[in-house]
């Protein structure tokens, strides 16, 4: 993979706005954007590591759904085992 490609592939995971201020701050004469690239890179960091973390946390609640339901079914099947049980058994 070319430069090109990878700066196209890391941008494709920024938003809009903050595209469009790297945008502007690419079109700066030399000095301002020299000095404006290290806030903009930090908030372009920031921004995937906020999705990333967000993703990780949503897979997490995802995951948390399907266990709360695994858990639901194995505990109506264990009452509908001891109902079973104390049918047969005469209630002990």
């Amino acid at each position: 993979m070319n430069h090109n490609s990878e700066t196209k592939s890391k941008k494709d995971d920024l938003p809009k706005d903050v595209l469009d201020l790297i945008t502007i701050i690419d079109s700066l004469p030399a000095d301002q954007r020299m000095m404006l690239k290290p806030i903009v890179d930090r908030v372009a960091e920031n921004t995937k590591r906020r999705r990333r973390i967000l993703s990780l946390v949503q897979e997490a609640l995802s995951q948390l759904r399907l266990d709360m339901k695994y858990l639901v079914f194995d505990l109506e099947a264990t009452r509908r085992e001891r109902d079973a049980y104390r049918e047969n058994h005469g209630g002990e």
